[in-house]
């Protein structure tokens, strides 16, 4: 076949496709063009609601809006800040992974549920639980969204006087062998070995002894009977990981699929290095409560005490018996940023079978700044 004759076969196909498209177009072609939204199932107060969870899934921020009974109370760039946050948080990086709807009560002109939105994190699940109506327009069901506005701060001047920490590096042109700062002295204080369901965990606390702040992280190596490694994991994000001078991380370490009657021995290796380091910002934690009852949780609020935001905030729990013994070690991350002087809650579960052996905790708060103030 020559050139010519397969540049005219494809002209002419070309040609054929796009007068089938323009005739017959698909659904979700009308929709990319401008031409209108896919029609969604509202016959039914859980099929809207349904409907609504699909769109957020896709990311179609704007069908979700527009599908909306009470629109007209938020715009559309509201609506996205509510579900993804008013400034950079996990949520910004992350997607709805599933959707679940509870009903509460209905009639036949509106209804109620309890809905868990799970979205996937960089570090897991964060759930967002909402309590949702839905009212009967018409023929059709509709979503009334429960918008949460964004507290406004009033204009002020917050003075900060928290310690800072600079460090100087040895430099490339200083004398060969010149000694650099020293590293930080870090001591790990406890450590247990524990036997899950899931696997053999590692938890203890790591000191820091000196008086510069340190970035720090801990790796167990588990030995058998004959003092063999059988595997090596780190404490990755279940520790905080900066220290100022003689503060005390709990750190947590899993090893899947081992079980704890292999070990033989555990071999524990603290890392340490000098950073630049500030006690800005100071996080509070306020109207703590330690709940062992039926449905065993650490919970409270966090609250920025300082001018800057806290885009991420990390809420590590360690829980003791009554001798002072290290029982369990629980995490939770916020998924939303640390406005100053807002508080923002956590909620920390704790495995029901530890509870009844819990008599106090210590609870941690870390954060991560991505820079810029309220």
């Amino acid at each position: 076949m020559s050139g010519r004759l397969l540049a005219l076969i494809l002209f002419a196909a070309t040609i054929v496709f796009v007068v089938i498209g323009t005739v017959w177009p698909l659904p979700e072609a009308v929709v990319f063009a401008g031409g209108g939204a896919l029609a969604n199932d509202t016959s039914s107060p859980q099929a809207a609601l349904r409907s609504f969870g699909d769109d957020i899934h896709a990311q179609a921020w704007g069908k979700a809006y527009f599908s909306l009974a009470n629109r007209a109370q938020f715009t559309l760039p509201q609506f996205m800040a509510d579900m993804m946050g008013y400034y950079p948080n996990l949520r910004t990086y992350s997607g709805l992974d599933t959707f679940e709807i509870a009903p509460v009560h209905a009639t036949d002109t509106d209804a109620e549920f309890h809905v868990k939105l799970h979205w996937a994190t960089v570090v897991g699940d964060a759930v967002d639980n909402r309590d949702v109506h839905v009212v009967k327009n018409g023929d059709r069901w509709q979503v009334d969204w429960p918008f949460t506005k964004q507290p406004v701060l009033p204009p002020q001047v917050i003075p900060v006087n928290y310690l800072r920490w600079d460090v100087i590096y040895r430099g490339a042109g200083d004398d060969w062998g010149a000694a650099d700062v020293e590293q930080p002295h870090v001591k790990i204080i406890d450590m247990h070995p524990v036997q899950r369901a899931e696997g053999t965990f590692i938890m203890g606390e790591l000191l820091n002894e000196d008086v510069v702040p340190a970035y720090v992280s801990v790796t167990a190596t588990l030995l058998n009977k004959s003092q063999q490694p059988i595997a090596t994991e780190g404490s990755f994000d279940k520790i905080s990981h900066l220290l100022l001078p003689k503060q005390v991380t709990p750190f947590f370490i899993k090893f899947a699929d081992v079980n704890l009657s292999q070990v033989g021995g555990v071999r524990m290796t603290p890392f340490s290095t000098l950073i630049p380091a500030s006690a800005d910002p100071v996080i509070e934690v306020q109207d703590e409560k330690l709940d062992t009852s039926a449905v065993p949780s650490l919970s409270g609020q966090l609250v920025n005490q300082s001018g800057q935001i806290a885009n991420v905030a990390h809420v590590l729990g360690t829980f003791y018996d009554q001798n002072g013994n290290l029982v369990w070690v629980a995490d939770q991350y916020v998924d939303h940023a640390l406005l100053p002087q807002t508080p923002v809650a956590f909620n920390i579960h704790i495995p029901e079978d530890l509870a009844h052996k819990i008599a106090s905790q210590r609870t941690v708060i870390s954060t991560f700044n991505m820079g810029g103030t309220a």
